[in-house]
């Protein structure tokens, strides 16, 4: 009786260790593409309800619906950035308490807090002396931030405004958006506009 040998190929140990380590070289190197598009893609919705809270802030303003901020002579660049105690005393959609030029806009429904991540904080001011009617108009300046950038103790960023591509999450304490816009009341006259705008004047 005559054996026949049989020729069986089979994996060696080898083979799986070299497909380990070309899945692994591909996934190290499409990681850190992963992670920045999941970032850009996070901090893009962030500026976009910052822009939301701003133009709902400026809309209610606008309307009278929203009591206009307390008024500066100050410049949008060169007004102060919010200082944060650690809490944020505000309710929903409305002044906080302890700070009246802030504003805080709630998102997600749960009311005002600074441990979410959703909620805005609008920092308003309208540039025009206090002791002019804001009926004669005014310019609003605006600053929005996260909420939870009220966690920690300290004073906010001024600037620069958070970009929307980034590679991390963002500086939790710079504002995600600044503005300006002109608010002019059914009571501003053509002399108003004039006067706080330095028409003719060279």
């Amino acid at each position: 009786m005559t054996l026949k040998h049989t020729n069986s190929n089979g994996f060696t140990l080898v083979e799986p260790l070299v497909a380990l380590v070309v899945v692994s070289i591909l996934l190290t190197a499409i990681t850190p593409i992963i992670i920045l598009a999941t970032a850009t893609r996070i901090q893009a919705r962030r500026v976009e309800l910052a822009s939301q809270a701003a133009r709902a802030y400026i809309d209610g303003v606008r309307s009278g619906a929203i009591q206009y901020p307390p008024g500066t002579t100050t410049r949008l660049e060169d007004y102060a950035a919010p200082t944060s105690s650690g809490s944020l005393n505000c309710t929903a959609n409305a002044y906080c308490s302890s700070t009246p030029e802030l504003y805080c806009v709630d998102f997600d429904g749960s009311g005002c807090s600074n441990s979410s991540l959703t909620d805005m904080v609008v920092q308003a001011f309208r540039l025009n002396s206090a002791a002019v009617e804001p009926s004669q108009g005014y310019t609003l300046g605006l600053r929005v931030y996260r909420a939870d950038a009220f966690k920690e103790p300290g004073t906010l960023k001024r600037e620069p405004q958070q970009a929307t591509f980034t590679g991390g999450l963002g500086d939790i304490k710079a504002p995600l958006l600044e503005t300006t816009t002109d608010i002019a009341t059914d009571q501003t006259s053509f002399r108003d506009f004039c006067a706080r705008l330095s028409c003719g004047k060279r």
